[in-house]
């Protein structure tokens, strides 16, 4: 189904991070046809728009690329004389159709465009060079090294679903440290027998100092624990026609990712898209919205923005019974 993203993963680790990383240089030395200064530049850039899904290092050896298809750019494999300078602006400039990359013409600069593309050449695609690392003293990881017997894991270097008799003792310690710490970002590095690929699902968190099971916490006061979960509630739809049934089917397995439960987008990660997501409740913007409007915007995507083209992942009928599902339920759309 296109993009399947491990949220807790993705959103959480940049939440946190990114600012950090966004002022973490690496590495040394000037780059080939890159000065110093220009370089440092676009490592910001990179570090803070592109990292989660082309990777730290520029091999797309991310959890964000595991759940994208088709994945994204690994340009440490890339011959930098079959993709050109001008190719890659475009491409970040106006998006790749029928990719999870989006265009950041109305989000960078073309100065910013510019430098992030001259330091993937110059760093991934002619210098295959490491870049930043996370786990860093400035970013809060001054031991990390304590980790290590966790290592094999997190790259993949040893499957994880490897069978136990095959690890010797500093290795199965090491697997299992990788299960009670590192797992809820690396998720899974490598396995050889690969299950499904879950599909996504609205999740939220609850704030910073609260975990279900807290000593003295009720059962259901996880519940409200977070100013999320409401928007996580569909909406109670009766005597439904056939295309509604579908269209609520669709759109919870699809839109509300984004879009919340509800239509709102007030979801915990309709929070963290920039510009947010549309909410489909909202009578000003609902009001003078037409059915094909609506339809062309589910089929063709919005540029500028997170919300994908849908029309190569969506049958007709199935776009039509999103469409009659948010004009009854959210609110009414003309004709």
């Amino acid at each position: 189904m296109g993009i399947r993203v491990n949220v807790f993963g993705i959103f959480l680790t940049w939440a946190l991070g990114a600012s950090v990383w966004a002022q973490t240089p690496g590495g040394t030395g000037a780059l080939s046809g890159v000065g110093q200064q220009d370089r440092e530049f676009g490592r910001s850039v990179y570090n803070f728009r592109c990292y989660f899904c082309h990777g730290y290092s520029g091999d797309a050896r991310t959890l964000a690329a595991e759940f994208l298809s088709p994945r994204p750019r690994d340009f440490t494999s890339t011959d930098p004389e079959a993709l050109s300078r001008g190719e890659m602006i475009r491409a970040v400039r106006e998006g790749r159709a029928g990719t999870a990359m989006q265009p950041f013409e109305k989000t960078l600069s073309s100065d910013e465009i510019a430098a992030v593309v001259d330091f993937v050449r110059s760093e991934f695609m002619l210098e295959r060079r490491a870049n930043t690392r996370y786990h860093t003293a400035a970013n809060g990881w001054e031991n990390h090294q304590r980790f290590r017997i966790a290592y094999p894991f997190a790259t993949g270097e040893i499957p994880l679903d490897a069978p136990a008799e095959s690890l010797d003792a500093g290795q199965r310690a090491g697997r299992r440290l990788y299960f009670t710490s590192c797992v809820s970002c690396h998720d899974r590095a490598r396995a050889e027998d690969a299950e499904p690929v879950w599909e996504p699902k609205v999740l939220s968190y609850p704030r910073l100092g609260f975990r279900p099971g807290d000593a003295g916490s009720a059962p259901d006061a996880w519940s409200g624990a977070t100013p999320y979960a409401r928007h996580e509630v569909p909406p109670r739809l009766d005597r439904a026609s056939a295309a509604e049934r579908e269209g609520e089917r669709l759109f919870q397995d699809n839109c509300a990712f984004c879009h919340a439960a509800d239509g709102t987008g007030r979801n915990w990660i309709g929070t963290f898209l920039d510009p947010s997501p549309r909410d489909l409740t909202d009578s000003d913007f609902m009001g003078a919205l037409t059915r094909e409007r609506l339809r062309e915007a589910i089929r063709r995507g919005v540029p500028g923005t997170s919300m994908p083209a849908w029309g190569s992942v969506l049958a007709k009928h199935e776009i039509e019974a999103i469409v009659a599902y948010i004009h009854r339920v959210f609110h009414p759309v003309a004709d």
